[in-house]
């Protein structure tokens, strides 16, 4: 979680804060830049990339909760996993950036639970089952 700097075509530097957000199998690749608010993923506008508006109110809580709504710019990469576990892994990215770049946001966010990885994961199927629990049909005759 180093900072990083990019050069504009007026080749002052801009600060970028990065991080990695993890949720279930998806993994976020999160760069945060001072900015008026545009979130960006895998290339897309993030209402044309979720297609839920529930997901995209997901990945904004960590904002409201550090009151820094339409600050940054986010750019990022996610892989793996479906939407909702992308959605997470976007806002624990976002959550873990915004703390390497204004520190003293770290208890709001942490009590809120942002910061902390969700562990839950797909239980895996066993044998003799027709998935992690459920039997095959039982026939008496």
């Amino acid at each position: 979680m180093a900072t990083t700097r990019r050069v504009t075509e007026s080749n002052a530097p801009v600060k970028r804060w990065y991080a990695t957000g993890r949720r279930k199998e998806a993994t976020a690749r999160v760069y945060l830049s001072a900015g008026t608010g545009t979130i960006t993923v895998n290339g897309r506008e993030i209402a044309e990339y979720l297609r839920r508006p529930s997901l995209e109110m997901l990945i904004g809580e960590a904002f409201e909760i550090a009151d820094r709504k339409g600050q940054f710019d986010v750019a990022v990469t996610v892989a793996g996993g479906g939407l909702s576990g992308q959605a997470g892994a976007i806002r624990h990215g976002i959550s873990r950036a915004l703390t390497v770049a204004e520190p003293e946001l770290r208890p709001a966010l942490k009590s809120a639970g942002f910061m902390t990885r969700d562990a839950r994961a797909k239980e895996r199927k066993k044998y003799g089952r027709a998935a992690a629990r459920a039997r095959f049909q039982f026939s008496k005759r």
